[in-house]
This record gives structure tokens, C-alpha cells and sequence, in this order.
């Protein structure tokens, strides 16, 4: 109720409701979808790269020496050689899988991997880096 001396409230339009727009479900971006169970499984970690040497007889490989903070120290093995020189890399923080099952490559054991991406027109490779610096050993999620 308004006195004289008072101008009514303005009351907004009524808008006629609309029927919500259909949900499409996008095209999969992978050749095999996997559900959240399986994701959660991979466990990601940042780390610190202490050294690089190049694997021997080899063009691709570098053995890796890593700071994975909690988890300790880790070495890896990875065909990134052709992208980077080891004076690039070492004091990267990087993102590497801690709980690959340990492998070994041209003989050199290797303890996880580091997560980069690559396309396949021209090649090009760039490591997965946290985009500031962060405690080694972090979990990534």
C-alpha cells in the first residue's frame, strides 16, 4: 500500500517460461572413455628436475633425476630430447604419473613419467607445468 505522496513499486514483467535447451552430449575426445573410478587411480604429482643426462645410444632419451618431494628421489626415463636441451630443464617444476609401474628403457630403469603434449602436424612438445611455482611433490587434481 502506498501513501499519496508515494509512487507505486514497479512490479517486473512476467516472462513466459521457456523449455530448458536439450543437453547434447559431446563427441568423446579419446578413442576409449574411461569413468571417474579409473581416473582416480592415476596419481599426479608435481616435481623438481635435479639432472639430465642423455640415455646412451640413444637420440630421444634423457634419464631424468627427480624431486618428487614426500615421495622421495625418482628417476625417469623420457623421449624428450629432440625438444629440450638438459641446461632447459633442469629447476623445472613438472607433472609427472608417481605410480606407474617402473619400467625400463635402452636398460635404464625408469620410475613414472612426465606428462607432456604434442601434436602430430609438426611435432611440437611442451612440458605440463604448474603455472606458478608450488611444493614439490604436490598432488595434482
Amino acid at each position: 500500500m502506498t501513501s499519496d505522496n508515494q509512487a507505486p513499486s514497479a512490479t517486473p514483467a512476467l516472462q513466459p517460461a521457456t523449455a530448458p535447451a536439450a543437453v547434447q552430449t559431446p563427441p568423446p575426445l579419446a578413442d576409449e572413455e574411461i569413468d571417474i573410478d579409473l581416473f582416480a587411480k592415476v596419481k599426479l604429482r608435481t616435481a623438481t628436475i635435479e639432472g639430465v643426462e642423455a640415455v646412451p645410444k640413444s637420440k630421444k632419451l634423457y634419464r631424468i633425476q627427480l624431486d618428487v618431494g614426500e615421495l622421495g628421489k625418482r628417476q625417469i626415463v623420457s623421449g624428450i630430447a629432440q625438444h629440450y636441451t638438459p641446461e632447459q630443464l633442469i629447476g623445472r617444476q613438472i607433472v609427472i604419473v608417481a605410480n606407474l609401474k617402473p619400467a625400463k628403457l635402452m636398460g635404464v630403469d625408469s620410475q613414472g613419467m612426465l606428462l607432456a603434449a604434442s601434436t602430430e602436424a609438426d611435432g611440437t612438445l611442451a612440458l605440463l607445468t604448474p603455472d606458478k611455482p608450488i611444493a614439490t611433490g604436490a598432488r595434482v587434481r
